[in-house]
């Protein structure tokens, strides 16, 4: 087949990628080559990495890199799906370390953390449910909920009030469940967990929490969110992932072991999907050794990200309310202004996340900015006076 007649067939597409264009939506694929110390090279140049989420800088940690190394004399694939053949002594090793670190009795992995929430969510809720989901939850947690069956209800976790109401009018419902992210990816804000865990014990609803920016980075033992607010034995379903803060790949599901064999059992993404290499596995256990034995690494994060924010907000440029934490989003409300300031940033060394529609809700882009723990001060410093020089033009 021609290709002049591949693209007769797919003209339509072609008219959307223009208004995708035109409205300044456009995605374009690009090479990033990851570096150490907080760095990148686009084209033969070499950047700051503020769009990583590679949060404690274990993804170039020598011991994390050497266990995958040295892993890798088992093979490089699994081969199959855990459930068949592919699950070796690396997945129950990691298993089983994720469990302890959570302090959890069991744990299942999944391929990514957007397969642990579909396919958690999927293998709990069904029709005749009721699944409370917030509106700036992951696309995942949405995914999900539609997918269970069950009716769908949105929230704002700023107005409570609204959540409390779905819940009483879900009584008569099979089961009910309030599901967010711990923290919230775009708006870089932690989710009201105490309070939600009240609504659960009064409604009779399961919390299902998402820590896939809270693992390693949140907590006394770096465990997220759920850990930070005190409530971590209120929460009936805890999800991470290991592609952030733990610097690898893959997510999981730990909790009571009736859940864990329950999702072991009727997890779809889970039992379809090819299991994790095992290279991977061992150096995610690598990963958990070093956030247990160096807080230090989550602490100066955190105390960096504070005086940056600081220092962005004391300039007058727009925050979202309540942010915490490594993700630091600066309003701009038009998505063009946000592709230029990053396309600008990047001419002076930084690259940053411009997110616009669908990401996040029209009039609301943003400049997304994380920091990590690799990321030396000056950098830092020298990444706030540019923000603050092109931003507040």
């Amino acid at each position: 087949m021609s290709s002049d007649r591949s693209s007769d067939r797919f003209a339509w597409l072609a008219a959307g990628l223009q208004k995708l264009s035109a409205d300044g939506l456009r995605r374009e694929r690009r090479l990033v080559v990851s570096l150490p110390e907080g760095r990148c090279e686009i084209a033969g140049r070499r950047l700051w990495n503020f769009a990583s989420n590679d949060y404690l800088g274990l993804s170039h940690h020598p011991g994390v890199i050497e266990a995958a190394r040295a892993a890798l004399a088992e093979g490089v694939g699994a081969g199959a799906s855990a459930l068949v053949a592919g699950r070796g002594p690396w997945h129950e090793r990691l298993e089983e370390r994720i469990a302890a670190f959570e302090a959890q009795e069991a744990a299942v992995i999944f391929p990514t953390g957007y397969a642990a929430n579909l396919g958690a969510l999927t293998a709990l809720a069904a029709p005749g449910d009721v699944v409370c989901c917030d509106r700036l939850n992951h696309a995942s947690l949405v995914d999900a909920g539609r997918l269970s069956g069950a009716r769908l209800r949105v929230y704002r976790h700023d107005r409570l009030d609204g959540l409390a109401r779905e819940l009483a009018k879900a009584s008569a419902a099979r089961r009910r469940f309030i599901v967010t992210d711990g923290l919230f990816s775009m708006d870089g804000d932690a989710a009201p967990l105490p309070e939600l865990a009240e609504l659960a014990d009064q409604h009779d609803a399961l919390l299902v929490v998402d820590e896939a920016h809270g693992t390693g980075v949140f907590g006394r033992d770096g465990r997220g969110i759920a850990e930070w607010q005190g409530v971590e034995q209120r929460v009936a379903v805890r999800v991470g992932t290991l592609s952030k803060a733990v610097g690898v790949l893959g997510g999981f599901v730990a909790g009571p072991r009736v859940l864990i064999d329950h999702l072991w059992n009727t997890a779809r993404t889970q039992i379809y999907s090819t299991a994790l290499p095992a290279a991977l596995c061992a150096a995610a256990c690598a990963a958990f050794d070093v956030i247990e034995q160096e807080p230090e690494r989550r602490m100066h994060l955190l105390a960096t990200a504070e005086r940056f924010r600081n220092e962005l907000v004391a300039a007058g440029l727009r925050i979202p309310p309540g942010c915490v934490g490594p993700i630091v989003p600066i309003l701009l409300d038009d998505p063009r202004r946000a592709v230029r300031i990053a396309a600008e940033l990047e001419t002076q060394g930084f690259l940053t996340a411009a997110i616009r529609p669908p990401t996040v809700p029209r009039g609301t882009s943003r400049l997304r900015i994380t920091l990590t723990a690799a990321h030396p001060g000056h950098a830092v410093a020298a990444l706030a006076q540019a923000v603050i020089g092109l931003a507040t033009d």
